[in-house]
């Protein structure tokens, strides 16, 4: 049984009343109001939890020879960045493929008690996607397939009882089928690569789904003013609305305009990071396709426009989300933290019983947030 236990004082992200921590290495044992403190500058936040983390820290988590140690690296990185939590990302393969990955790296996970604190789930993105250019985005069409109930209970079984969440495009065949599949199996169902019409969104919404994946992104750059994917996701929602805080995937503008129009607990803020995010400029991978990364955090296949994931490092989106919106990291943080977290079933928050791996942030007038993972 550990004993180890260790105080922490700050003050609370949300109240701003003065608190202290007492935490094992895996859970609040208490939090308690203290007097007030002004020698006490620093402020104590649930960790950060990103639900799309297809690679980080030079490691790219779509290949097939990733190994502990490049794991761990990547989680050091995460946790460098503000992000004790994330969702492992597996992204469009053919399926055998995908579900060796998966079984690749739950078998590595399982066996490390780190592992565990930080990949507490899996994100299945693709293969049932649309096809469409522009909707596909850089998963690969020849890839794609229409969903089964046998690649739904396939993915169940293999993920064992982790929690997971399925983005599909609902107007591909069986999909209503393999929605409700999965909801009966536990796994949350998200939409996203799609140019789906409304009929197809309201009965995807019916049989279950409740996620929108990256909105804002996916689709392409030119619109239809009347009718587009756009405007159909938010007639139709709200969806748990999954956005990518970085200023390039999604404008300003936009950004602002979603939060006026979907409810504030419906929007969780993702980095859809790859391998080149918390590392530097240069050429990196997400599975076959060789991408760059320049100064400016765009990644993009070399010669070609569009947009293949992020380099975005979590701590990064909390500010220029902020920034966005003309609002303190305070007001946003629950949208990287707790809205991702409750939506995948996940403990979360600074009461007990929560985990111990928040975070200790220090307001820096001039620089950016420096955010401390407590370590268990």
């Amino acid at each position: 049984m550990n004993t180890h236990t260790r105080t922490i004082q700050g003050r609370h992200w949300r109240t701003g009343d003065w608190i202290e921590i007492r935490c094992d290495q895996q859970h609040i044992v208490s939090a308690e109001n203290i007097q007030p403190n002004a020698a006490i500058q620093n402020w104590l936040a649930p960790g950060l939890m990103d639900l799309q983390i297809n690679g980080y820290g030079g490691i790219d988590f779509q290949r097939d020879t990733v190994i502990e140690s490049e794991w761990i690296q990547a989680i050091k990185a995460l946790h460098r960045d503000g992000c004790p939590r994330f969702l492992l990302t597996l992204i469009t393969a053919p399926w055998p493929v995908m579900m060796r990955r998966l079984r690749h790296f739950k078998s590595i996970r399982d066996a490390n008690p780190k592992l565990m604190e930080s990949c507490v789930g899996w994100h299945i993105e693709g293969p049932f996607l649309s096809e469409e250019p522009g909707y596909c985005g850089a998963h690969q069409p020849a890839c794609m397939e229409d969903p089964t109930l046998e690649h739904i209970r396939t993915l169940r079984s293999t993920a064992g009882d982790d929690p997971v969440l399925l983005t599909l495009a609902p107007e591909r065949p069986g999909s209503l089928e393999a929605i409700e599949e999965a909801i009966k199996l536990g796994i949350q169902v998200s939409l996203g690569h799609t140019n789906a019409d409304s009929m197809s969104l309201q009965k995807a919404a019916k049989a279950g789904a409740m996620g929108f994946t990256h909105l804002g992104n996916a689709c392409p750059q030119q619109l239809d003013r009347h009718d587009n994917l756009l405007f159909r996701a938010i007639d139709n929602g709200p969806w748990m609305t999954g956005l990518i805080p970085d200023k390039i995937h999604v404008s300003p503008t936009l950004f602002r305009m979603f939060h006026r129009l979907i409810p504030r607990d419906h929007i969780y803020y993702t980095t859809d990071a790859m391998s080149a995010a918390g590392a530097e400029p240069g050429r990196y991978t997400i599975g076959n396709l060789e991408l760059e990364v320049g100064e400016d955090q765009i990644v993009r296949q070399p010669g070609k426009s569009n947009f293949a994931g992020s380099a975005l490092r979590p701590c990064q989106g909390v500010v220029r989300a902020a920034n966005m919106l003309g609002s303190s990291w305070r007001e946003v943080w629950e949208h990287f933290s707790e809205i991702p977290a409750r939506w995948m079933h996940l403990p979360t928050g600074l009461a007990p019983g929560s985990p111990s791996n928040f975070c200790i942030v220090e307001e820096r007038p001039g620089k950016e947030l420096s955010i401390q993972v407590i370590e268990s």
